[in-house]
């Protein structure tokens, strides 16, 4: 079944500004592995979740970046003084819908980007830091 999957998300193009993309998934990697990749910054985590649910916590070292603001067209400038091209980014938000509309937009501005559906609550029970209020 997950050959399959694969195979229908790599048929499952969708166009976009007149180019062809594929569309975001929800990652397979487990959070052990996502919270490896972080700690030997191999990768970097993005918080889409509004400032509000950022303020009342995130994770140390995690990158705001709310949804609104990427669906309101931040440029190419903007988000790349934010956001390293160079490294894979894991969006998260409450339950994964945010992260993986999030997901979508980066992948269409040359991010590689993995959306994941476990939230800032799981992502602390899985080990990954609270930063300091």
């Amino acid at each position: 079944m997950r050959l399959i999957t694969k195979a229908a998300l790599l048929i499952a193009a969708v166009t976009m500004g007149g180019r062809w993309t594929l569309a975001a998934d929800t990652t397979t990697d487990s959070l052990a592995v996502v919270k490896e990749k972080v700690d030997t910054r191999k990768a970097v985590l993005v918080d889409v979740r509004e400032r509000s649910e950022w303020d009342a916590g995130h994770v140390d070292g995690a990158i705001l970046l709310p949804l609104s603001e990427l669906q309101s067209g931040l440029d190419t400038d903007q988000l790349g003084k934010r956001l390293p091209k160079d490294k894979v980014l894991y969006t998260h938000c409450v339950v994964g819908k945010r992260s993986l509309a999030a997901a979508n937009i980066l992948e269409r501005q040359g991010y590689k980007v993995r959306s994941l559906k476990p939230g800032y609550k799981e992502l602390v029970a899985a080990g990954f830091k609270k930063a300091n209020p």
